[in-house]
Protein backbone atom coordinates (compact mmCIF):
# COMPACT_ATOMS: atom_id res chain seq x y z
CA UNK A 1 0.00 0.00 0.00
CA UNK A 2 0.95 3.70 -1.12
CA UNK A 3 2.02 5.69 2.03
CA UNK A 4 2.12 9.53 0.86
CA UNK A 5 0.62 10.72 -2.18
CA UNK A 6 3.15 11.74 -4.88
CA UNK A 7 2.73 14.95 -6.38
CA UNK A 8 4.96 16.44 -9.35
CA UNK A 9 5.99 20.24 -9.52
CA UNK A 10 6.83 21.68 -13.10
CA UNK A 11 8.42 25.34 -12.39
CA UNK A 12 11.10 27.10 -14.63
CA UNK A 13 11.90 28.91 -11.58
CA UNK A 14 14.43 27.06 -9.87
CA UNK A 15 13.25 28.74 -6.29
CA UNK A 16 9.62 28.40 -6.97
CA UNK A 17 9.96 24.95 -7.61
CA UNK A 18 12.28 23.91 -4.75
CA UNK A 19 10.08 26.19 -2.75
CA UNK A 20 7.04 24.07 -3.74
CA UNK A 21 8.57 20.64 -3.27
CA UNK A 22 9.80 21.60 0.06
CA UNK A 23 6.72 22.77 1.45
CA UNK A 24 4.90 19.59 -0.15
CA UNK A 25 7.30 17.53 2.17
CA UNK A 26 7.27 19.70 4.97
CA UNK A 27 2.92 18.73 4.77
CA UNK A 28 3.55 15.06 4.22
CA UNK A 29 3.68 14.50 0.76
CA UNK A 30 6.38 12.61 -1.50
CA UNK A 31 7.30 15.32 -3.90
CA UNK A 32 9.36 15.18 -7.05
CA UNK A 33 10.52 18.52 -9.34
CA UNK A 34 11.23 19.21 -12.61
CA UNK A 35 12.14 22.51 -14.49
CA UNK A 36 10.40 21.57 -18.08
CA UNK A 37 7.58 19.72 -18.76
CA UNK A 38 9.45 17.39 -21.27
CA UNK A 39 10.91 15.98 -18.29
CA UNK A 40 7.62 15.39 -16.34
CA UNK A 41 6.49 13.21 -19.27
CA UNK A 42 9.70 11.30 -19.40
CA UNK A 43 9.42 10.44 -16.03
CA UNK A 44 9.25 6.69 -15.23
CA UNK A 45 6.91 6.43 -12.36
CA UNK A 46 4.59 9.53 -13.68
CA UNK A 47 1.66 6.88 -14.41
CA UNK A 48 2.10 7.07 -9.96
CA UNK A 49 1.63 10.80 -9.40
CA UNK A 50 -1.69 11.73 -7.62
CA UNK A 51 -1.31 15.78 -8.20
CA UNK A 52 0.29 18.00 -10.45
CA UNK A 53 1.81 21.47 -10.16
CA UNK A 54 2.78 23.47 -13.18
CA UNK A 55 3.61 26.82 -14.56
CA UNK A 56 1.87 28.55 -16.97
CA UNK A 57 4.21 30.08 -18.52
CA UNK A 58 7.84 27.97 -19.20
CA UNK A 59 9.68 27.46 -22.31
CA UNK A 60 8.58 24.60 -24.44
CA UNK A 61 5.35 23.08 -23.03
CA UNK A 62 3.90 25.21 -21.13
CA UNK A 63 1.51 24.50 -18.07
CA UNK A 64 -1.94 24.11 -19.76
CA UNK A 65 -0.32 22.19 -23.38
CA UNK A 66 0.69 20.14 -20.52
CA UNK A 67 -2.62 19.20 -18.84
CA UNK A 68 -4.26 19.05 -22.48
CA UNK A 69 -1.51 16.52 -23.67
CA UNK A 70 -1.91 14.21 -20.69
CA UNK A 71 -5.97 15.06 -20.88
CA UNK A 72 -5.66 13.50 -24.92
CA UNK A 73 -3.58 11.10 -23.77
CA UNK A 74 -6.21 9.65 -21.17
CA UNK A 75 -4.09 10.23 -18.38
CA UNK A 76 -6.19 11.62 -15.35
CA UNK A 77 -3.54 13.58 -13.03
CA UNK A 78 -5.51 16.14 -11.31
CA UNK A 79 -3.82 20.00 -12.35
CA UNK A 80 -2.84 22.70 -10.67
CA UNK A 81 -1.95 25.62 -12.39
CA UNK A 82 0.49 28.41 -10.84
CA UNK A 83 1.49 31.73 -12.70
CA UNK A 84 3.30 35.17 -12.05
CA UNK A 85 1.02 36.54 -14.90
CA UNK A 86 -2.39 36.10 -13.90
CA UNK A 87 -4.70 36.16 -16.67
CA UNK A 88 -8.82 35.58 -16.55
CA UNK A 89 -8.95 34.27 -19.77
CA UNK A 90 -6.12 31.19 -19.88
CA UNK A 91 -7.69 30.66 -16.38
CA UNK A 92 -11.09 30.01 -17.75
CA UNK A 93 -10.22 28.17 -20.42
CA UNK A 94 -7.68 25.68 -17.89
CA UNK A 95 -10.29 25.59 -15.77
CA UNK A 96 -13.44 24.73 -18.61
CA UNK A 97 -10.39 22.12 -19.21
CA UNK A 98 -10.23 20.49 -16.23
CA UNK A 99 -7.71 21.75 -14.15
CA UNK A 100 -8.29 21.79 -10.78
CA UNK A 101 -7.30 24.96 -9.29
CA UNK A 102 -5.25 28.18 -11.16
CA UNK A 103 -3.23 30.07 -8.34
CA UNK A 104 -1.46 33.56 -8.94
CA UNK A 105 2.18 33.91 -7.48
CA UNK A 106 2.61 34.55 -4.75
CA UNK A 107 -0.09 32.59 -3.33
CA UNK A 108 0.07 31.68 0.13
CA UNK A 109 0.60 28.53 1.61
CA UNK A 110 -2.12 27.81 2.86
CA UNK A 111 -4.21 27.86 -0.99
CA UNK A 112 -2.05 26.01 -2.12
CA UNK A 113 -2.68 23.27 0.29
CA UNK A 114 -6.34 23.87 0.19
CA UNK A 115 -5.90 23.19 -3.71
CA UNK A 116 -4.02 20.21 -3.04
CA UNK A 117 -6.44 19.02 -0.34
CA UNK A 118 -9.52 19.27 -3.10
CA UNK A 119 -7.83 17.73 -5.85
CA UNK A 120 -6.31 14.60 -3.60
CA UNK A 121 -10.47 14.82 -2.30
CA UNK A 122 -11.69 14.54 -5.44
CA UNK A 123 -9.90 11.62 -6.68
CA UNK A 124 -11.63 7.84 -6.32
CA UNK A 125 -7.73 6.56 -5.45
CA UNK A 126 -7.51 9.13 -2.59
CA UNK A 127 -11.14 7.87 -0.88
CA UNK A 128 -9.21 3.89 -1.61
CA UNK A 129 -6.59 5.12 0.45
CA UNK A 130 -8.49 6.87 3.09
CA UNK A 131 -10.73 3.87 3.61
CA UNK A 132 -8.19 1.38 3.33
CA UNK A 133 -9.12 -0.18 0.15
CA UNK A 134 -6.75 0.38 -2.15
CA UNK A 135 -5.87 -2.51 -4.47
Amino acid sequence: MQDKFLIAVVDDDESMREAVKGLLRSLGYEAVAFDRAEDFLNFDRRGRVDCLIADVQMPGLTGPDLHARLVASGETIRTILITAYPDPVVRTRALRAGVQCYLAKPFRDEDLHACIRSALGSDSAFNRRQSGDEA
